[in-house]
């Protein structure tokens, strides 16, 4: 059965929550659409963390990536999202999200936002 793309953000336990230790996250396969001509856009994301009680899972977290893929979107919009909904989702000490993407009309974007 072919796997779907989803919103939906599984977390596991952290096993060394008494510890502060960074987790990195990178895949190049993140694309939504540009909400004003309809093209693809593609980025690299880049995800680092110090978790607390949660981590997040990497096959939901790749699945949620996907799910980008047919909306419409700016760059800011996309990388905020994604933040805000790893936030929510395991609650983290520390997180940084960025988005570098592919040239566009002559320009690389790259856009990082990060909590707290």
């Amino acid at each position: 059965m072919p796997t779907s793309p989803s919103k939906d953000l599984v977390t596991v336990a952290n096993p060394h929550p008494g510890r502060d230790y960074e987790v990195r996250c990178e895949t190049p396969e993140l694309t939504c659409l540009c909400p004003v001509t309809g093209q693809p856009d593609f980025a690299t994301v880049v995800l680092t963390y110090v978790p607390d009680q949660l981590l997040v899972e990497l096959k939901s977290l790749k699945l949620y990536l996907w799910s980008y893929r047919d909306e419409g979107a700016f760059h800011e919009d996309v990388t905020n999202r994604i933040l805000d909904d790893l936030v929510a989702a395991i609650s983290p000490r520390r997180m940084t999200v960025q988005t570098l993407w592919n040239v566009r009309g002559g320009i690389t974007t790259t856009v990082t936002a990060s909590h707290p």
